[in-house]
């Protein structure tokens, strides 16, 4: 599953900056690409521990 996030990613990515170098740019796609990228991010760092979590677990005891 994460390699699929990562490919969909990928193409997201590469969509927006195709959109970007062409000459008629079509700003809905590139705001959507973008969208999806960051979305994808978000599914991706969110199993990422965070530094602080150990402090945080010994301020509540």
């Amino acid at each position: 599953m994460k390699t699929f996030k990562i490919l969909i990613m990928v193409l997201a990515i590469s969509v927006a900056l195709y959109e970007q170098v062409s000459d008629d740019k079509n700003i809905y796609i590139t705001v959507i690409a973008i969208a999806v990228f960051m979305f994808g991010m978000m599914q991706l760092s969110a199993k990422t521990p965070s530094k602080n979590q150990q402090k945080e677990e010994e301020d509540v005891d």
